[in-house]
């Protein structure tokens, strides 16, 4: 339950008010805001509309290049979204030495 009380501190630590904070694992993003959330329901809604759409419609090979185009339009304006209202990406592996810092918690030692 540590980890996830941390994970809550540092997604709540948002000073810029950071749509979308880092990932704690890996790279990307995560929803920090109600807009973070917002932006990301809509996006699932509107992968799964276009799924739904294309089913209904039948399974040619000029519907399914259709749907793939569609869908990494979706993908790219949703990363180029988060891009400019969230953090700066880069790999990470738990919380930034310096969010450790700013929370109070001491320094993990390497």
């Amino acid at each position: 339950m540590k980890i996830i009380q941390d994970y809550l501190k540092y997604i709540k630590n948002n000073p810029e008010g950071y749509w979308f904070k880092r990932k704690l694992y890996g790279w990307g993003w995560t929803p920090a805001t109600w807009q973070g959330w917002t932006l990301t329901t809509v996006f699932i809604i509107l992968v799964v509309a276009n799924a739904v759409q294309f089913e209904l419609a039948g399974a040619t090979t000029d519907q399914a290049w259709q749907f793939v185009v569609e869908t990494f339009i979706m993908i790219g304006a949703l990363i180029l979204i988060c891009y400019r209202t969230g953090e700066k990406p880069r790999w990470q592996w738990g919380i930034p030495k310096d969010e450790e810092i700013k929370s109070g918690r001491e320094p993990e030692s390497e």
